[in-house]
């Protein structure tokens, strides 16, 4: 049975018996700050079972693409070397959210191994927490699994908990039998490690909430959670041990085969690059871009060890982008937006591999740098782990220069960086969670904002300080939670509506409106009067404030069509911030937004304000606005029944929004862009604005013309033209200077030559200079060393009380002293840092009353080398 064949049959079993089958999330988790990347099925369903989000459904199946290569789960070293470790994997999962228990969820796991996929029950062994009789008597009784195959292990193998704090329960575990064959023994014996027993499925029964105090209380309404992985399952329909023998994996390492030129199938090398390009192209295709920090950081050290272990098979060629076709032959149909993603897959892949092979080029440089001043046969672990870290120069390269050149490297020391490296990663990156307030009311706001401004509703609940009050007074802020409010709640990147509630001699002034559980929060102040739990309150929106809201969140949908048009189809949101004044939005792009995209963005955008199309509003089932071509945005996350917004001519923008919108583009006004710039590697930000404060921009920028043209003396025409002749006078007038500052250099060489002294037949020289800049304070010190032959030279310069240093070896003295040496031993005597090279090297900083001291410091040190 083929990969792809399994995971539909998992989906297809599930949405049978009830579940809702829920698309993949992202790799990047959208709710979840405390995650690096998606590493299991039930990460988009978190806010669900800590209760902070409701759903349509309380069944849910889901075939989870998922990535552990940093952080807690990190394993990278092993992948390719072991049967079933990998950077990326498919989580199969169903999950209840208060609906069916233990006996359900069970029953659901062995119909489907034994009855769907046919597995031989005398195969499956099971596991269940030392103390959970309940589960025991379902596998036993119920199920009929013999005593005999079932363990009881303790908190560390079935005791899940997702955080120090939150949701946990115990967990049973099914296990499949290798057979005799193989070395191994089952699940709480001691030789339980090996191979012969594989966990293939996982159930997580949510009974219980961790208190701070440790105490677990049960839940109100216990959840299931459970994940089983797909390439292992594959691996024993397939009748093969290892992950890396099943169709999937074979055809992407016969890829790797066909572009590196091995002809060896069981090369591990091969494994590493099939793995690495499923993992390398899912992160790239949900928006994440190599990098020197956080997810980048991960998915560039997982492209280079791909491409590193293709030099091993002796390809030195641009080879690992070509596997993205084939990925997209195996995987594109399950996840339909890696096959849109696939070009731009492909540009990112072939500009890492460009880099990687300057980074390995430029290693090398520091590699042999660190070799030439290596006293004895080991390369230091700290320069290894340098390299390996910083450079992204790997260690096990690092180890193959130093074994040509007959060396070592110290791998204790390396492996002892590693470790503190980690330490620090796993502090970083503590589970902590951050526990919402229970607001313990059922039903939801009705939500009146979609069809007027004003509304009554009547009060639920006020908190004040996150306490729970029975009434609010003159002077007191709190939240104010109404049955039905026209208040629009932050959500999707809007901010949250302002305005005021009021009632007879009550009057607050809302200043947000944010949502949680369903309901929304007015944060308000109160300004008059005192308003309790049941009153009725005559709620109205700021209308200038709303509809300008509108304009802009409208004008991002636009602006966000017409980029991917403009830019290609690879742009997705990756943020944004709609307010009444302006809009902001980050998008995935590699390379700055040139002046003239910009143009045409912007024309683009104008041109369907100007045709005043209608705004058109549908509400339909998600599957149905997929269809319709109607683009999700990133992070959100969407009930069955959704909002589809549809604006602009022939289709130019359909979306899903839950949000305010313009009844007509032509409401709009303007569209001016105010700057483009990037926040992050591959991440770009347009911020804009429209309407009233799109005319305001364009007032300010008509004054600040005006301001030029006044200073040149100018009509706005010419501004262009005397700016650039003013700009070629100045530069012309720095060459001047520059031309001066060289001739001042010069004299001062020739002054300076007379004041050497000799040691040893070595010309040596300290001495101060004043007015003179660093480059010209380098150019001195070339033309002395010109003149003087062999020698050692220090200067020093001072400007604005700042000093600078520069030392200088002539050639045939760097065997005796080094110009770095030299420099940073000079500079220690005033507090100045630096370095260089060894005939050259600079420092700058440090005390300049004790200038005079160092400089002869310098000479008395030179003199005691050369004695």
């Amino acid at each position: 049975m083929r990969t792809s064949e399994i995971r539909r049959r998992f989906l297809d079993y599930f949405a049978e018996n009830g579940h809702r089958v829920v698309p993949a999330g992202s790799l990047v988790p959208g709710n979840d700050p405390t995650l690096l990347f998606t590493n299991a099925g039930m990460n988009q369903f978190k806010d669900v079972f800590l209760g902070s989000d409701k759903r349509d459904y309380s069944r849910a199946t889901t075939a989870q693409r998922c990535v552990r290569a940093g952080g807690k789960h990190n394993d990278l070293e092993n992948v390719g070397y072991t049967a079933r470790h990998h950077t990326f994997f498919e989580m199969l999962g169903n999950f209840s959210f208060g609906d069916y228990f233990k006996e359900e969820a069970i029953g659901f796991a062995w119909n489907f191994l034994t009855k769907e996929l046919g597995l031989p029950a005398e195969k499956l062994w099971v596991t269940v927490y030392k103390d959970d009789d309940e589960a025991a008597d379902i596998w036993v009784n119920k199920i009929g699994v013999p005593a005999d195959r079932l363990s009881r292990l303790g908190d560390k193998d079935n005791f899940w908990m997702m955080g120090d704090t939150g949701p946990c329960g115990p967990c049973s575990e099914i296990f499949y039998d290798h057979g005799e064959d193989v070395p191994g023994g089952p699940p709480g014996s001691p030789d339980d490690d090996l191979d012969r027993y594989i966990e293939i499925w996982n159930l997580v029964f949510m009974q219980f909430d961790t208190q701070e105090d440790g105490i677990r209380k049960p839940l109100p309404k216990p959840s299931v959670d459970t994940g089983m992985g797909l390439e292992r399952l594959a691996a024993i329909l397939q009748d093969v041990h290892s992950n890396y023998e099943i169709d999937l994996f074979q055809a992407l390492i016969k890829a790797a085969m066909r572009e590196t030129g091995c002809t060896d199938i069981e090369n591990r090398s091969l494994r590493v690059i099939a793995d690495h390009i499923r993992s390398s192209a899912f992160l790239i295709a949900d928006g994440v871009i190599p990098s020197n920090e956080g997810r980048g950081y991960v998915l560039r050290r997982i492209i280079r060890r791909a491409i590193r272990h293709g030099y091993k098979l002796g390809c030195e060629g641009l080879f690992f982008n070509k596997l993205v076709s084939d990925l997209v032959n195996e995987m594109g149909e399950a996840y339909p937006e890696l096959a849109e993603q696939a070009a731009h897959v492909q540009k990112v892949l072939i500009i890492e591999e460009e880099q990687f092979a300057r980074t390995l080029a430029n290693g090398m440089a520091i590699l042999e740098d660190g070799i030439e001043s290596l006293e004895g046969k080991v390369i230091p672990g700290e320069l290894v782990f340098k390299l390996y870290d910083t450079y992204g120069f790997p260690a096990d390269l690092t180890a193959d220069v130093a074994r040509e050149k007959g060396l070592e490297i110290d791998q204790q020391g390396f492996e002892a960086s590693m470790a503190a490296q980690r330490e620090r990663a796993k502090a970083n990156s503590k589970f902590t969670l951050d526990r919402d307030i229970d607001l313990n009311l059922e039903g939801e706001t009705e939500f009146l904002g979609y069809e007027s401004l004003i509304g009554s509703g009547e009060v639920a609940k006020l908190l004040k300080a996150g306490e729970t009050v029975s009434e609010l007074s003159s002077g007191d802020e709190g939240l104010v939670i109404l049955d039905k409010t026209p208040f629009y709640a932050e959500s999707g990147g809007q901010s949250g509506d302002i305005g005021r509630l009021s009632a007879e001699g009550v009057e607050l002034e809302v200043v947000d409106c944010t949502k949680l559980q369903g309901h929304h929060l007015h944060r308000v102040k109160v300004v008059s009067g005192t308003v309790a739990v049941g009153a009725v309150l005559d709620a109205t929106v700021a209308r200038d404030e709303r509809l300008n809201t509108a304009r802009h969140h409208s004008a991002t949908h636009l602006m966000h069509a017409a980029l991917r048009k403009v830019l290609g189809t690879h742009v997705q949101q990756r943020g944004s911030l709609v307010a009444f004044d302006k809009l902001r939005f980050d998008f995935s792009h590699l390379e700055a937004v040139t002046r003239e995209e910009l143009k045409q963005v912007e024309l683009l955008v104008n041109q369907q304000i100007q045709s005043n199309s209608p705004v058109v509003t549908e509400l339909m089932d998600i599957d149905s606005a997929r269809e319709a071509g109607a683009m999700a945005l990133f992070g959100e996350k969407y009930d069955e029944n959704v909002r589809v917004l549809s604006m602009g001519t022939d289709g130019f923008s359909k979306e899903l929004c839950g949000g305010t919108h313009v009844s007509a583009t032509g409401d709009i006004g303007v569209f001016r862009i105010q700057s483009e710039s990037g926040i992050a590697a591959g991440v770009r930000r347009i911020e804009a604005v429209v309407g009233p404060y799109a005319i305001a921009d364009i007032h300010a920028q008509d004054q600040s013309v005006f301001n030029v043209q006044s200073m040149l003396k100018c009509s706005a025409d010419q501004v262009a033209e005397k700016v650039t002749q003013t700009l070629a006078h100045t530069k012309e007038l720095e060459k001047q200077i520059e031309q001066l500052k060289a001739k001042l250099a010069s004299s001062a060489a020739s002054d300076l030559t007379s004041s050497a002294m000799e040691i040893n037949g070595v010309k040596v020289l300290a001495a101060r200079l004043d007015g003179v800049d660093a480059k010209s304070l380098r150019t001195t010190m070339d033309q002395m060393k010109d003149k003087l032959g062999s020698a050692i030279v220090v200067l020093a310069a001072v400007n604005d009380d700042k000093v600078q240093l520069a030392a200088g070896v002539t050639k045939d003295q760097i065997s005796v002293i080094k110009a770095g040496d030299l420099v940073k031993e000079v500079g220690a005597k005033m507090g100045a840092k630096g370095g260089g090279k060894p005939d050259m090297a600079m420092a700058g900083g440090g005390d300049v009353q004790k200038l005079a001291e160092a400089l002869d410091y310098a000479v008395a040190f030179v003199k005691e080398t050369l004695a």
